[in-house]
């Protein structure tokens, strides 16, 4: 931090990865910033901490290996001292080479360091656009009516689909006879718990998961579902071997009772530091609950599991951000005025935390009278942005992916395009940010 005030105000609406994270780019920068976040006078209906920076689908921030577009993504986000990834290395709990973290503490670690930064949140629901520029928006997948309105009357009708939130069982329900520790190809320890099923078990899950009644859609008549959250119940009307390619691959495991690999696996990854929780990997789910009891308790392992969360089904709202926004996250036809996270269709945590950093530094820089900036297109963090902000035909959420970056010949490519982000991310920040 650079702990001096040089000039420049912003305004952010919204305490989630992406709000946070431009209030403290903005702050290290020298400037000031104000973040407007509703909980706890009103709680969405994912949301239970009073605190900012809430996880509330996974744990995980994904993979920390520099080839992985998530993990570069990361390393990019060091560059600029991102607080998402420090909160997430100080609050780290054991999952191999994915970088998850104890919730509870994430969150309180931002707020901490946020408040010590001198950034102010005023509590409250905005319920209209305020007039403050710049202007963040960072409200997120689950933005409230009424301020979804208010978005509406300046962008047109805006998009829904929904995000499927995966069970937490209790450690100590899970039968371990039934069950082993380990990594896929021994990478990363023996981190996970692996609840493997016979090809009869499995057959026999298949079938009631098909049959399991679902939860409505309420008020909305069509369930859109993001391909990188779908919920499991749909992926296996894709096919009987579907699942068996996806989250309930066996692959690079090995049950230590029958030195086989199982015919299916399900993965439950650590909730939180102290290992009383486990999350079912890849299971997000819009099952009743009572279905969601009945039918997971089919795998053996979690024949008595006891449920500290069961899977739900929420709204994910986002702009129609190609036709929107430019590069640097700002309203085309508002100047001053920014969006940054889930709201502008980036899909994941680490890319909600880079869309906020991105959004913070040129809302500043719009504050001190200078040009926005965007990294160039060889980063994973300039490519998402262009893809986010250029997309042509319809526009989808979007994960960080390699596919965005600009090609590489030779038998080193993921490598060498990850070297190569990283060198020109690291020029492009010295550069931007000097000014």
């Amino acid at each position: 931090m650079t702990g001096e005030h040089v000039g420049g105000n912003i305004t952010i609406i919204g305490g989630g990865l992406a709000g946070c994270e431009a209030a403290w780019q903005a702050a290290r920068l020298g400037g000031r910033a104000v973040i407007r976040e509703m909980k706890p006078e009103r709680f969405s209906p994912a949301h239970n901490m009073p605190t900012l920076a809430e996880l509330v689908c996974s744990n995980s921030l994904k993979s920390d290996s520099i080839e992985n577009a998530a993990g570069l993504l990361k390393a990019e986000l060091r560059a600029l001292d991102s607080l998402i990834i420090r909160a997430a290395e100080a609050t780290r709990v054991p999952a191999g080479q994915t970088l998850a973290v104890d919730r509870s503490a994430f969150s309180e670690y931002v707020t901490s360091e946020l408040q010590g930064a001198g950034v102010r949140v005023e509590r409250g629901e905005a319920r209209e656009l305020p007039g403050d520029r710049p202007l963040v928006v960072a409200t997120g997948p689950l933005t409230s009516d009424a301020f979804a309105a208010a978005l509406e009357g300046l962008v047109g009708k805006g998009l829904n689909f929904y995000d499927a939130v995966a069970p937490i069982v209790y450690a100590d329900s899970i039968d371990m006879e039934r069950a082993f520790h380990a990594s896929r190809y021994g990478k990363g320890g023996d981190d996970y718990v692996n609840c493997p099923l016979a090809e009869g078990e499995y057959g026999a899950f298949y079938a009631e998961l098909l049959k399991a009644d679902r939860a409505g859609a309420r008020e909305f008549e069509k369930m859109e579902s993001f391909e990188a959250c779908m919920p499991i119940e749909a992926m296996a009307e894709r096919g009987p071997r579907t699942l068996l390619f996806g989250p309930m691959r066996p692959v690079g495991l090995v049950d230590p009772r029958t030195g086989k690999r199982p015919f299916a696996v399900v993965q439950l990854r650590r909730e939180n530091r102290d290992g009383t929780l486990y999350n079912l990997v890849g299971f997000q789910t819009r099952l009743a609950y009572n279905e969601q009891k009945r039918v997971f308790r089919m795998i053996p392992a979690l024949e008595r599991a006891e449920f500290a969360r069961l899977g739900k089904l929420h709204r994910n709202s986002y702009l129609d951000s190609p036709r929107l926004l430019s590069c640097s996250q700002e309203l085309r036809k508002s100047t001053g005025l920014f969006f940054a996270g889930q709201i502008t269709g980036v899909e994941g945590y680490v890319e909600s935390a880079m869309s906020g950093a991105l959004a913070g530094i040129n809302a500043l820089r719009s504050a001190r009278g200078l040009s926005a900036v965007c990294p160039p297109q060889t980063t994973i963090s300039g490519a998402l942005m262009r893809y986010v902000s250029g997309k042509e035909g319809e526009f989808s959420p979007m994960n960080a992916n390699m596919g965005l970056l600009p090609h590489i010949e030779g038998k080193r490519r993921r490598e060498m395009q990850a070297e190569r982000a990283v060198e020109d991310f690291t020029r492009w920040a010295d550069e931007a940010l000097a000014t």
